[in-house]
């Protein structure tokens, strides 16, 4: 069964920045390498990949971002979500929830390293959950 996600950006910033082969972060990034997780994104989710990647800050090579990037547009399905009237903590996170909200029905996740910016609801889990989610599919 395909599970699908749509993937915080600290979730891929984390991803990249651990030096843990076994973080959660990282296996969620396996799971999109390995083709049981399909990543789902909206052009405006894209943008923010490719811009926070891009800070000089983290260091990451143009060859990683652009693998990791590759990756998720070869695997991923991208949307053009409905706007929802919701306030969140953060309004920055509103197109992960956005996206997140039309493939609820879908076995859909938001995995994100900062929970506490939205909603509590069963579909909204960090890296940990969605690990031991996928593992029980």
């Amino acid at each position: 069964m395909k599970c699908y996600a749509v993937i915080d950006t600290n979730v891929l910033v984390s991803s990249l920045l651990t030096q843990n082969s076994e973080s959660a972060t990282v296996g969620v990034i396996k799971l999109v390498a390995d083709g049981s997780v399909v990543p789902v994104f909206s052009k405006e989710i894209l943008k923010e990949y490719n811009e926070v990647l891009h800070r000089k800050k983290f260091h990451f090579s143009e060859e990683c971002i652009q693998r990791l990037l590759d990756m998720f547009t070869y695997f991923g399905l991208e949307m053009t979500p409905n706007s929802i009237d919701e306030e969140l903590p953060d309004p920055k996170d509103m197109p992960f929830y956005e996206v997140t909200m039309e493939i609820r029905e879908d076995k859909g996740y938001l995995v994100t390293g900062n929970k506490k910016h939205f909603p509590i609801r069963p579909y909204i889990v960090d890296a940990r959950e969605f690990v031991n989610i996928v593992d029980q599919l």
